[in-house]
């Protein structure tokens, strides 16, 4: 495991992570973006609690267990939802697992690729005063890239969600029309 800890959950601490490279190309074409070409990056963890490695190295396996089976569990919730509904509202099902699984992994994809590099470099290097300093404990760097990996994956849900409860006649398009103001702001 210390490899993928270090390669893989670790890595955006370095400034040689293998995605930098590319987010370097792309943050030029956006001035908004942290600077991903700065070769000095590098974000310190610390742990401070003596049992804190052991103990985030277990619900670090954990989460990543539920991150990855998150599919299959899932799939054992319609197992036991599926004998209450009706043939009309199973039509679809096979669609919808295939898709929301592949939607579910590109939403961490991209929490892992995108979203937690670019938090990472922003609250890594915010300063309120320069008489505060920034040190970064185990808990908070993983609590942080586990959070923003899993909701990235949930948000990459919500479209399904959406035609999911427009099939069931939940959401319609008066409804949007009568609650767009509340909808934009809630996605």
């Amino acid at each position: 495991m210390p490899g993928i800890y270090n390669n893989v959950i670790m890595g955006p601490t370095r400034p040689d992570f293998f995605l930098y490279r590319y987010l370097c190309k792309a943050a030029s074409a956006f001035p908004f973006m942290p600077d991903f070409c700065d070769e000095t990056f590098q974000v310190p963890i610390i742990n401070i609690n003596l049992a804190s490695q052991f103990f985030r190295h277990m619900t670090t396996s954990f989460w990543l267990a539920v991150i990855l089976t998150f599919p299959y569990l899932t799939f054992e919730i319609w197992r036991f939802v599926s004998p209450a509904l009706y043939e009309s509202e199973k039509k679809n099902i096979k669609w919808v697992f295939t898709f929301g699984t592949v939607m579910f992994f590109l939403g961490c994809a991209v929490g892992y690729a995108l979203v937690f590099p670019i938090t990472l470099r922003f609250l890594a290097g915010y300063e309120l005063s320069d008489l505060i300093v920034n040190q970064i404990t185990l808990d908070s760097y993983m609590d942080n890239f586990l959070m923003l990996t899993f909701v990235m994956g949930i948000v990459f849900e919500l479209p399904l969600l959406s035609w999911l409860l427009s099939k069931l006649g939940l959401l319609n398009k008066s409804f949007f029309k009568k609650y767009r103001r509340h909808a934009i702001v809630a996605l």
